[in-house]
């Protein structure tokens, strides 16, 4: 009798066991499709992020220029029975999280080198200094040319030389544009999820 007991006992912890890693699978399924949206809803949920301040063409998605950031996230089930949702990216926590970063000399370099990708300027790409007049061709009048060079002086390329002008050990502000973490929709979706594996779980 004892025996059958023990028997019975093992069947229901394994269907029980079986009944977790399940459900873990289809968190963590769910979990990164939702994540994943979140890119294509410009929104954690239906929390809007921030738009652009400079060039804000919304033919242009928020967050995806490479889409290395979207394809980062990662799902993973640990030994403890929990899922956990993460980046490999590492600046994938300011974006999530917002806050200040201080500009060092290579971000100024690499300010300067976006600026000379969109305006094209061969003497900065040189090296050799030129004056803020200079990067534009002027008439007589000193207005400026409808030139292919001068309509490449977009908003979005002064945003860079702004950047690249500030000071060493000064702050920029990284607005929050949430994509992964908490959300009262996703609990609800979990939980879904959970009460309709646990309806099936005489048949595991």
């Amino acid at each position: 009798m004892a025996e059958k007991s023990n028997q019975i006992t093992r069947e229901l912890q394994q269907r029980v066991n079986q009944l977790i890693k399940e459900t873990l699978k289809d968190i963590r399924t769910e979990a990164l499709d939702e994540f994943d949206r979140n890119f294509e809803r410009e929104a954690f949920f239906n929390e809007k992020w921030a738009r652009r301040k400079f060039n804000d063409d919304k033919s242009r998605g928020l967050l995806v220029q490479t889409g290395n950031l979207r394809r980062s996230i990662t799902g993973r089930i640990t030994s403890r029975d929990s899922v956990v949702i993460e980046s490999t990216e590492p600046y994938a926590q300011i974006h999530n999280e917002g806050g200040t970063i201080t500009v060092t000399r290579r971000m100024k370099k690499y300010f300067w080198w976006k600026y000379i990708t969109i305006t094209g300027s061969k003497r900065m790409k040189a090296g050799i200094p030129i004056t803020y007049s200079e990067r534009f061709s002027r008439k007589k009048d000193g207005t400026l040319r409808n030139t292919k060079r001068n309509r490449a002086l977009t908003e979005e390329a002064e945003f860079y030389r702004r950047m690249a002008m500030k000071k060493t050990g000064s702050k920029i502000t990284i607005p929050k544009r949430q994509f992964i973490g908490n959300h009262p929709d996703l609990e609800k979706l979990l939980k879904e999820i959970f009460y309709n594996n646990a309806k099936n779980f005489d048949t595991l």
